[in-house]
């Protein structure tokens, strides 16, 4: 399928939130579609094409940010009034830009999600889902973890009203009025969904999903549970799903999918002779792709894709061809239409440096006066700071309106900085003594021109947590400065679960004491990520985890006056012991701490490390013979007279080269955590055996697991 599409890039407006852009349905069969957005001025903008310009049909005054944008209307009739979501209030618009609605929900939460269904509107604020019918409360739902999403099965095919809410802790939950009838697991944290076709499928009840690690999937919600349909895996490690569309782009009458990431990579998917969708067509996006919708905008009988960015640019991957037709002679020359198009651009770009030039002379004068004071502009960030379950690190992602000039990152707690292929920038890192002044890292990061949007790595060490902070200076005048932070905890490691493998050795950590509910999951939300800091409703809670470096778990019960931790992993256990002994020392809250340790648990994690350090021990082996063997094959001049061992790896020098490159302190954490398991097992016993350590990193340097077992249970 050869897609022949060229972006055109029709208005800018101020930063937008995720699915704050819709297409107004056309008026006639063959006529162009009005474009409405909202963005984060509370401003909502409506205009349309003409003679190749955009055209305003209405625009809002300046008001609170725009966090959702829907369209609606009677049921089974076109959808054009128009709904925005701001603070704690919804508005409605007509098409011509008439308010008619101003409802003031009263919610404590500003609203993150909304879905609107004829009379119906659905909310979803941050833990809390609410039902209005003709603006009349109707249901109620408190969520476990915050909401992303909500949506409403199509109730002309179905007849009865079936929300679903897209929640942080890795679940779709379908509701029943007030009540949850099942959840569904998926495999990340859902951020957007959408109905399959853009009416649920033949049967409407088939919900697409969107998490944010880059994961689609589809799944049928039936009255009695749900039915997994497929499910695409981010092969490519690509960025999360912001939002989603179906449209028949190429004409042929079956719906593609189209796929906007926070990376910016716009991807179409077709169903050509497959169940599941397969990836067809992509575009890069110099930024994060908010909204998304497939109709005909720029000129009529063309279709096209929409997109808005974060910044605020609405463009267009159009099928109309590009403007351009052959002369008379050999090359090609613009059509009339698009030379004047050039000339007005030219023209107003000059005024624009002639309007630029006038205010930073008047600038400069105002700045020498006594009086004058220097406004500090003001720039939104979109930043996010996640676990990659693939190579257990952190991805920080920091993107910004304007362009970036340096990052600069510090840190009080050990962490490595990884390659990120993506990352055009300059990186400078400077030698920190910890001691005086407590920098575990200081690095800077020159970003070039134009650059938006930057992704970090970072490698964490369970056990040492603190605060990682980022100083984001733009290339704006004057210099400003914003800074960041966020918290490395803990078990840092750990990513939330549904279930774990009971049939694990299990050592056991046991708190009582005069502690409240809310305290001991303070405690929790401090030493672990993904656990909402809302306190659960309910008298105990239980929650899963697994360490996405060692794959070991953790479970963890806890109720006001008491809590169980359990993990197969002693070192887990020992740093819980510790964190949570500060935390309770420091609110002068008397603990009684108890351990049961299960020493065939230790052997269990060995086993668990096993494969993982034998595999980086042969690559590191076989990039250490790397320039030897080149060496010999270029003395050779061929390689025949090499063992076939050798001649693998010399075939393979790229793919070994590339994967060293991209953990090469895997190595050096596998040796840290076997030092914390030998350390933590015997001090549990009472003994300090930090003095045989270099022993056991001897035996780890000519590895042998037999003799790595055997030096475990003699040591003592």
């Amino acid at each position: 399928m050869d897609l022949g599409l060229s972006r055109v890039d029709y208005l800018q407006v101020g930063v937008t939130s995720q699915k704050t852009m819709k297409l107004l349905p056309a008026s006639g069969r063959k006529a162009t579609q009005k474009v409405v957005i909202g963005d984060h001025d509370g401003v909502v903008t409506c205009f349309g094409m003409k003679k190749g310009e955009a055209v305003p049909v209405f625009k809002t005054l300046p008001g609170e940010k725009i966090a959702r944008l829907e369209l609606g209307g009677a049921l089974n009739t076109p959808q054009e009034k128009i709904f925005v979501a701001a603070g704690s209030e919804v508005r409605g618009f007509t098409k011509k830009g008439k308010q008619f609605l101003a409802f003031n929900t009263n919610l404590t939460e500003n609203i993150k999600a909304m879905h609107i269904s004829g009379s119906d509107l659905f909310l979803g604020a941050s833990y809390v889902y609410n039902h209005y019918c003709d603006c009349k409360d109707q249901h109620y739902y408190l969520s476990g973890d915050k909401i992303n999403d909500v949506l409403c099965l199509p109730v002309e095919k179905l007849s009865c009203i079936t929300p679903v809410l897209a929640c942080q802790d890795r679940v779709v939950r379908v509701l029943q009025g007030s009540d949850l009838l099942y959840e569904m697991e998926v495999p990340g944290p859902p951020t957007v969904l959408t109905l399959n076709n853009g009416n649920g499928g033949d049967s409407g009840e088939e919900v697409l999903f969107g998490t944010s690690d880059g994961k689609i999937g589809l799944v049928e919600i039936s009255g009695v549970s749900p039915v997994e349909k497929w499910k695409i895996e981010n092969e490519k490690k690509r960025g999360g799903i912001l939002c989603m569309d179906s449209f028949d782009i190429l004409g042929d009458g079956v719906k593609e999918l189209i796929i906007g990431r926070d990376d910016g990579m716009l991807e179409i998917y077709n169903f050509e002779y497959a169940k599941s969708p397969i990836l067809r067509y992509e575009y890069a996006l110099s930024e994060s792709v908010t909204s998304v919708q497939g109709g005909c905008v720029g000129k009529e009988g063309y279709d096209e894709i929409i997109a808005s960015t974060y910044s605020g640019w609405v463009s267009g991957l159009t099928t109309e061809p590009t403007h351009r037709e052959c002369g008379s002679g050999d090359g090609l020359k613009m059509t009339h239409e698009m030379q004047n198009k050039v000339l007005s651009l030219r023209n107003e770009l000059e005024q624009l440096q002639i309007k630029v030039l006038h205010e930073r002379e008047k600038y400069q004068q105002s700045s020498q006066s006594s009086t004058a004071v220097s406004a500090v502009p003001t720039f939104s960030i979109n930043d996010k700071f996640t676990l990659n379950r693939d190579d257990a690190s952190y991805s920080l992602v920091l993107e910004v309106q304007a362009a970036i000039d340096t990052v600069l990152l510090q840190c009080d707690v050990p962490i490595d900085l990884k390659d990120v292929d993506k990352n055009s920038a300059v990186v400078s890192v400077v030698d920190c003594e910890s001691e005086p002044n407590g920098n575990f890292l200081l690095a800077t990061y020159r970003c070039q021109v134009n650059t938006t949007r930057l992704e970090l790595k970072i490698l964490s060490i369970e056990g040492r947590y603190g605060t990682l902070q980022a100083y984001v200076t733009p290339r704006v005048q004057p210099k400003t400065c914003q800074v960041r932070q966020y918290q490395i905890k803990p078990l840092s490691l750990h990513q939330r679960t549904h279930c774990i493998d009971r049939d694990r050795p299990m050592n056991t950590l046991t708190l009582k004491g005069q502690f409240s509910f809310a305290e001991v999951h303070s405690w929790v939300v401090f030493c672990l990520p993904e656990v909402p800091d809302k306190t659960p409703v309910g008298e105990s809670v239980s929650f899963y985890f697994q360490n996405t470096f060692l794959d070991t778990q953790l479970e963890c019960t806890y109720r006001k006056g008491e809590g169980y931790f359990k993990s197969d992993n002693i070192s887990t256990i020992s740093i819980l012991k510790d964190v949570l002994s500060k935390e309770a020392t420091k609110r002068k809250i008397n603990l009684n701490i108890s351990c049961d340790i299960n020493e065939v648990s230790v052997n269990h994690t060995l086993k668990l490390i096993h494969p993982k350090l034998e595999y980086q021990l042969m690559l590191a082996k076989k990039v250490e013979l790397l320039d030897a063997l080149k060496e010999l094959q270029a003395h050779e001049g061929n390689t025949d007279f090499l063992i076939p061992e050798y001649r693998s790896i010399l075939e393979e020098a790229e793919e070994l080269l590339k994967e060293h490159k991209k953990q090469p302190t895997s190595l050096e954490r596998l040796y840290g955590m076997i030092t914390d398991l030998f350390i933590d097992k015997f001090k549990f016993k009472g003994t300090n055996v930090k003095t045989k350590v270099p022993l056991l990193l001897e035996i780890l340097g000519s590895y042998d697991q037999k003799a790595l077992i055997a030096f475990f249970d003699s040591a003592a």
